[in-house]
């Protein structure tokens, strides 16, 4: 095996180098590097803190504050070089401090260990991770507000079991989005607060023995609450497997919207068109215009419910406390928090920008019998049992299909046939407006009611 010289910060207790295959392998540098301004954030609290109590003077603690923004600054200007055998970004940022102020920068570490250190870093990235996705749920949100306006009163086919089933207004349709990306919110908000506890201070696993006050660095850090057990701070993930079921369920969301505008743009429905933008062609048949946005978005939900399912099973069999398998807790939750801002940002784009086909899906309505329930409800109001009123209607649509007839193409005469309570009446329900007006109560597709739906969610999202 290879002995090259590798990271010896903690090497007082070997008698050789760390191989340096086995260095790479278990660095986390590549991915964790990402965590740095966290990282800097926490350091800058912890310094502060051991001033505060005295383990630092003023004068160190101004100079690892210094040392650490040059460092940052470093960062940002791609001017750092990132080292793996220094294992991780807490490491590295802790190396070049030491290299740069001298011996005050290995003070920093006083009180602390990278189990909670890092447990810390993971909690302020994802605090600020949830609330970049948040706004990209508010945004989309009022895409689709201003959609379900404008389209009060379209009207298309609704479904069940693919098969047409009532109309109702395309408004309606897309506040049923709406409704499943209000429940998205409040999840990650909840999720949110037991993100944003403090485990630092809790040391490698048992707290510390230095003077520290946790509530300075959790008032520092805007922590809500500091954890109330060092053994549960350093090891718990909770919080990163609970973010990730809340993502999972929005992708499962935004992957049954994107099924849906699959379907629409296709040849067989043309219920809608999307801007060119949002799409891509074939490189061999001219006449394609493929809906590559939605259809990614569909296909990499299974990224994120694989990262749930992952970091489930990497907590599953772990005793306490802090385990090297934790280091695989990272990937899987970045991965996670990436696709799921990505594709609620690439649909916040697309919703307004959709062009629902009037005509199209009027004429889709009118095929199916759509009305039918209504033609049945009718007869419920002249008295008759719902279940006898049922079968009516059935005969009713048997003959239509028999004889290529919509219930509203029938004359008065053919629908008496079926039952001698039907009058001219009978016509203003089965007509479509006639049947999406009909549902004018909280919840249903009649357009007064999507336009007071619309008026409820804007004021949902002014109140956040």
């Amino acid at each position: 095996m290879s002995t090259e010289k590798t990271n010896q910060s903690w090497g007082g207790r070997f008698s050789e180098p760390v191989d340096t295959f086995v260095a790479r392998f278990t660095a986390s540098v590549e991915f964790d590097k990402r965590l740095y301004r966290h990282d800097i954030m926490g350091s800058i609290a912890h310094a502060s803190m051991l001033a505060q109590v005295g383990v630092l003077s003023d004068a160190e603690r101004d100079s690892i504050v210094d040392g650490l923004k040059q460092i940052q600054g470093e960062i940002e200007a791609g001017q750092f070089d990132w080292r793996v055998d220094l294992e991780d970004v807490h490491m590295n940022i802790e190396a070049k401090l030491t290299e740069r102020i001298g011996v005050t920068g290995k003070k920093l570490h006083t009180g602390r260990s990278r189990n909670d250190q890092v447990a810390t870093d993971i909690r302020l990235w994802l605090r600020d991770e949830i609330d970049l996705i948040l706004a990209e749920i508010t945004r989309l949100q009022q895409g689709l507000l201003e959609q379900a306006e404008r389209e009060a009163e379209t009207i298309m086919p609704g479904f069940t079991h693919l098969q047409t089933a009532q109309p109702v207004t395309f408004g309606h349709h897309l506040l049923a989005w709406f409704e499943m990306l209000s429940r998205d919110h409040e999840r990650l908000v909840d999720c949110r607060k037991r993100t944003n506890r403090m485990p630092l201070g809790s040391a490698a696993l048992a707290g510390t023995t230095y003077p520290i006050d946790r509530s300075i660095t959790c008032q520092l850090l805007g922590f809500e609450a500091v954890s109330g057990n060092s053994l549960d701070g350093v090891s718990d993930r909770d919080f990163a497997i609970e973010f990730c079921a809340a993502a999972s369920l929005a992708m499962m969301h935004l992957s049954r919207f994107s099924e849906e505008l699959v379907l629409w743009t296709s040849a067989q429905f043309q219920f809608i068109d999307l801007p060119d933008r949002f799409c891509t062609g074939s490189s061999i048949m001219p006449q394609k215009k493929n809906p590559d946005v939605p259809e990614l978005v569909r296909g990499k939900s299974g990224r994120v419910f694989g990262a749930l399912t992952g970091l489930l099973t990497l907590m599953k069999g772990q005793p306490l406390a802090y385990n090297k398998d934790n280091q695989e807790d990272k990937e899987p939750l970045f991965d996670a928090a990436d696709t799921l801002r990505d594709s609620l940002r690439a649909f916040a784009d697309m919703i307004p920008a959709l062009k629902p086909r009037h005509a199209i899906m009027r004429e889709a309505a009118l095929r199916g019998f759509s009305t039918a329930t209504d033609l049945a409800d009718y007869l419920v109001r002249k008295g008759l049992p719902f279940r006898d009123c049922h079968e009516i209607v059935g005969h009713a649509v048997k003959y239509g299909v028999d004889n290529g007839k919509d219930l509203a193409e029938m004359s008065l005469e053919e629908l008496r046939q079926f039952s001698d309570q039907i009058e001219q009446d009978v016509f203003a329900v089965l007509t479509l407006e006639g049947s999406v007006n009909a549902r004018d109560h909280i919840g249903g597709t009649a357009p007064n009611q999507v336009r007071a739906a619309v008026k409820r969610g804007r004021e949902l999202l002014a109140s956040r």
